[in-house]
C-alpha cells in the first residue's frame, strides 16, 4: 500500500546549493518552512525518515535528523512516537486565496485607498498644539527612563558597547576625507551597509533579500512612521498589539492613521479578534518573535492565520523585530518574514538598538521590490536618514564579523544578568512577583496580584530611582486586559545592582509595613 509519504514527494524538488553561505541543514529547514507556509505541505503529512530523505538527497543523515529537530522544536513538524515525523496539525491552514489582481495589487496597495469622505476634524480644543498632538497618552516612557537606573527596560548593556573598536572604525572613515559621503547620501542609505545587513539577516534571521530590498531609517520607529507614510492615508485602521509598544503607537498616531487595539494572549497577536475589530485595516504591526511588553512568541497558526488575512486584505505587516536574537531558552524563532518569500506581504523592521545601543539610531526596512520606491520616496521626502559616518562604521562593524561576535559575548552577560534577577523575584516570592514568557530578549514581565495597582508602584519605583514601568501603561483603548504587572529590564543592570533593586521594590509593596 503506498502511504502519504511516498504519494506527496514534495520533497523531491529540493535542490542544494553548493555555494550558499547556509549551511546544508539550515536550506532543508527553510526548504520545509516555505512549503508549509505556501500550502504545498499540508497539515498531516508523514514524511519520510530521516535515513530515507538522506539517501533520496544524498545528504548526511545527521543533517537531516538535525533539520527535522529544528523544525519539531519551532512547531512546523511534529513526531509520533512509533509512527514517524509528520507536518504539524496546527501549521498548515486552508490555501489562501490570492489578493485581487494578483502580484500587480501589491504595488497598487499603496494608493487603492477607500475614498470614502472622511469625518470632520474636531473643533480645537484649549489645550495648545494638533488633534494627533493631544491623542498621544501620558508621559513618552522613553524620555522617562534613566539609563543609569537599574531594572530600566529598552537598553542592552551600554557598558559592554565596544567602544574602541567602534572608534577605530569611525576614525577611519574621517580619515580618508570622505568628502563624496558628506553630500545628501544614497537614496535607500548607504550601499555598504545594506551589503552587510542582507548577508547578516539571511544567516541569522533567515530573512533573504538582496540590498535593493532595504532602506536606511534613523531607528524603529522611524522606520514605522515611513511604512504607515507610504502605505495608508490619514483615517485609515492599523491594527496594533494590545498591549503593546508605546513609541510604536505614537508614531502610528503622529503618521494620522487610526490605531485599533488588537488582542494579545500567550500566542500572540489574535487574528481573529483583528478581523472583527478591524476588517479593513490596511497595516498590521506585530513584534512575532518578542512580543512588547508580555514577552510572548507568536504560535505558528496565528503567524500564518496572519499571513493570510494579509492575503485577503490586500494589507500588509510591519514586523518589528527589536531584540530576537537573545534567546536565552533554545534557538532563536525565526522572523515572520522567512515565511514570506512568495507574496510579499511582510516588511521587516530591525534596529540596531538592542544589538549595540539606541544612540545609534540606527535601523532598517526590509520590504518587497514593489513597495522599494515608494518607501524610499517617503524616506527622503521626510528625511528621516542617518549620518554618513555612522552607517559606515556599521557596515564595517557588520561585514567584518563583529556584529556577530559582539552578540555571543552579550548573550552570555544577559544570561546571567536575567539569571540574577529570576532568583531575585523567585526569592521575593511568587505572591509579589509572578514571571512568565522570559526565554528571550531583555526585560521580562512580572505579574501583579490584582489588588495592587502597578502605576502606583512604578511610580514609588522610579522615586527611588529604579526604572521599571508599569504594565498599564501599554494598554491601547478601553478594551484592554486589566492585568497588572511590571516590566524590568535586566540588560543593562549588573547582577549586585539587580538584587538590591529587587529587595528595593519589596520594602515598596504594598505589604511590607
Amino acid at each position: 500500500m503506498r502511504t502519504r509519504a511516498t504519494a506527496y514527494p514534495i520533497w523531491n524538488r529540493f535542490t542544494p546549493k553548493a555555494g550558499s553561505r547556509l549551511s546544508m541543514r539550515e536550506q532543508l529547514v527553510r526548504f520545509f518552512r516555505q512549503g508549509v507556509a505556501d500550502g504545498t505541505l499540508q497539515a498531516g503529512i508523514r514524511l519520510p525518515a530521516s535515513r530515507v530523505l538522506a539517501a533520496e538527497l544524498k545528504l548526511s543523515r545527521i543533517t537531516v535528523s538535525g533539520a527535522y529537530e529544528q523544525l519539531i522544536a519551532e512547531g512546523f513538524l511534529e513526531a509520533r512516537q512509533g509512527s514517524g515525523t509528520y507536518v504539524a496539525a496546527h501549521a498548515a491552514g486552508p490555501a489562501r486565496a490570492p489578493a485581487p489582481g494578483g502580484s500587480a495589487s501589491i504595488a497598487s496597495a499603496a494608493s487603492a485607498r477607500n475614498t470614502a469622505p472622511r469625518p470632520p476634524a474636531a473643533a480645537p480644543a484649549s489645550t495648545p498644539g494638533s488633534q494627533r498632538a493631544r491623542c498621544l497618552r501620558g508621559p513618552d516612557s522613553m524620555s522617562m527612563a534613566q539609563a543609569a537606573w537599574p531594572l530600566t527596560p529598552g537598553l542592552p548593556a551600554l557598558d559592554a558597547f565596544p567602544y574602541a573598536l567602534w572608534g577605530r572604525l569611525d576614525g577611519r572613515f574621517w580619515r580618508r576625507h570622505p568628502a563624496p559621503d558628506l553630500s545628501y547620501g544614497e537614496p535607500q542609505g548607504l550601499l555598504a551597509l545594506r551589503v552587510a545587513l542582507a548577508e547578516y539577516l539571511g544567516a541569522a534571521r533567515g530573512v533573504v533579500c538582496r540590498p535593493h530590498n532595504i532602506i536606511i531609517a534613523p531607528g524603529a520607529q522611524a522606520a514605522i512612521a515611513i511604512a504607515a507614510l507610504a502605505l495608508t492615508d490619514a483615517g485609515d485602521s492599523v491594527w496594533v498589539e494590545n498591549p503593546g509598544y508605546d513609541a510604536a503607537y505614537r508614531s502610528l498616531v503622529l503618521s494620522g492613521v487610526t490605531a485599533v487595539g488588537i488582542r494579545v494572549d500567550d500566542a500572540g497577536l489574535d487574528v481573529e479578534d483583528g478581523r472583527r475589530r478591524a476588517p479593513e485595516a490596511r497595516l498590521a504591526l506585530v513584534s512575532p518573535s518578542h512580543q512588547y511588553p508580555l514577552g510572548v512568541t507568536m504560535s505558528l497558526e496565528r503567524r500564518l492565520a496572519l499571513l493570510q488575512w494579509a492575503d485577503e486584505a490586500n494589507a500588509f505587516i510591519l514586523e518589528d523585530d527589536y531584540d530576537s536574537e537573545f534567546r536565552h531558552e533554545g534557538a532563536p524563532t525565526p522572523a515572520l518574514k522567512a515565511l514570506d518569500a512568495r507574496n510579499g506581504r511582510v516588511i521587516y523592521i530591525g534596529t540596531l538598538s538592542k544589538l549595540l545601543a539606541p544612540g545609534l539610531r540606527l535601523g532598517y526596512l526590509v520590504v518587497p521590490d514593489e513597495l522599494v520606491e515608494v518607501l524610499q520616496t517617503v524616506r527622503n521626502g521626510t528625511d528621516h536618514r542617518v549620518p554618513a559616518s555612522i552607517q559606515a562604521t556599521a557596515a564595517e562593524f557588520i561585514g567584518n564579523g563583529h556584529l556577530g561576535a559582539h552578540i555571543r559575548r552579550t548573550r552570555a552577560l544577559y544570561g546571567e544578568r536575567r539569571a540574577a534577577l529570576l532568583e531575585a523575584l523567585r526569592e521575593a516570592g511568587e505572591a509579589r512577583f509572578s514571571v512568565t514568557h522570559a526565554a528571550t530578549g531583555l526585560h521580562l514581565l512580572a505579574h501583579l496580584p490584582g489588588r495592587v495597582d502597578d502605576l502606583a508602584l512604578a511610580a514609588a519605583a522610579r522615586a527611588h530611582r529604579i526604572g521599571v514601568t508599569p504594565l498599564s501603561a501599554y494598554r491601547v483603548g478601553p478594551g484592554a486586559s486589566a492585568s497588572r504587572g511590571l516590566l524590568m529590564g535586566f540588560g543593562n543592570t549588573r547582577p549586585e545592582a539587580i538584587r538590591a533593586a529587587v529587595r528595593t521594590l519589596c520594602g515598596l509593596y504594598p505589604d511590607a509595613g
